[in-house]
């Protein structure tokens, strides 16, 4: 059965509701239920850990019967398992609904299989409604999950000829206004901001995210990977989170770290020695290049050595989005290369 228009809209409502809750552990997803007559008659989203999941959320406010024959349209697949809840493709199933449709499957080893578990009880199925627009909601925790790792995306800005400075080593500002302020909002949004302890002995960088002067209610926790010390009255060390310091060269064993204390989502703002370490390492899930209308000359790169001997090991990315900032342009990409296998539980 293919999906009609009033499926479309409660799938976009769906977005929206997914959109409001709250990022962590647990992914963010919405549910909108529909009546045999395609009109809304409830909406639910996860509000977090330990709390009703979208569609039980969605269930609580009708009355017992009200959704026998209804549809029930879920940004993710209806999980299949109990853990601090049960699961929601059971309460689907006895709540009456004979139809959902869904955008994204669920990658759990034991959370999936909730589609499976809806038409073994008669239940007509449909997903990959907006699959794109629900993977662009969750993507940090999908990639916690099917990696083991936070979401990782790498920051930086150049000249038009591909250079992060001068010369002399001077880099403020490349881009205006526009474009800096954009960092600072998407700072905001991450669970963490990584540089590297050049970075830091040069730049003395705050690592805080701010509108204008006012720091965002959410701040990103400060990461200085690198072997040199950092200077005891270093910016960093105002930050309002206690900054996490790392000797190691090891990336893999930083974003492990970094998994395992919750951080799913990690802003690499440190130079090009650090961007290109953590693209050489395969750690890029989404690149931001802010790209200024000048040029510079000369060998300060925005990117270094990445382990591309030869044309045909180039790292391949497709663009997600062209967004002018004034007079610069931000290029939004992230790798063509398969996802990693799903190793994580909803």
């Amino acid at each position: 059965m293919a999906v009609n228009d009033a499926e479309r809209r409660a799938m976009t409502r769906a977005l929206e509701l997914a959109a409001l809750g709250p990022r962590g552990i647990n992914p963010q997803v919405g549910a909108v239920i529909l009546s045999p007559a395609g009109d809304i008659i409830a909406e639910g989203r996860h509000r977090g850990a330990g709390t009703p999941h979208a569609e039980v959320d969605a269930l609580s406010q009708l009355p017992p019967g009200a959704a026998r024959g209804a549809t029930a349209v879920v940004t993710l697949e209806p999980c299949n398992h109990t853990g601090r809840t049960g699961p929601c493709a059971l309460a689907l199933i006895e709540a009456g609904i004979s139809r959902v449709v869904y955008a994204l499957d669920d990658p759990g080893a034991t959370s999936g299989g909730g589609a499976d578990r809806l038409r073994d009880a008669g239940v007509d199925v449909d997903s990959g409604e907006q699959r794109d627009a629900a993977r662009a909601v969750i993507s940090d925790w999908l990639t916690a999950q099917r990696a083991g790792r936070p979401h990782i995306t790498v920051k930086w800005a150049q000249s038009l000829d591909g250079r992060a400075a001068a010369t002399d080593g001077t880099s403020q500002w490349i881009t205006g206004p526009d474009a800096r302020a954009d960092v600072h909002r998407r700072r905001a949004e991450a669970d963490a901001i990584v540089v590297g302890t050049g970075t830091v002995l040069a730049d003395d960088p705050a690592l805080t995210a701010r509108d204008g002067d006012t720091l965002y209610a959410h701040q990103p926790i400060p990461v200085v990977i690198g072997s040199r010390a950092t200077p005891p009255d270093a910016a960093v060390h105002r930050h309002p989170h206690d900054p996490l310091f790392f000797s190691t060269r090891d990336l893999h064993v930083v974003v492990r770290d970094l998994h395992a204390r919750g951080i799913q989502s990690v802003f690499i703002e440190g130079g090009p020695t650090l961007a290109s370490a953590f693209i050489a390492a395969g750690l890029a899930d989404r690149v931001l290049a802010y790209i200024a209308p000048v040029l510079l000359g000369g060998d300060r790169l925005a990117l270094t050595d990445i382990g591309v001997p030869t044309i045909d090991a180039a790292r391949r990315l497709t663009i997600d989005e062209w967004v002018p900032l004034g007079a610069d342009l931000l290029a939004i990409a992230h790798p063509t290369a398969p996802e990693p296998q799903s190793k994580g539980v909803r």
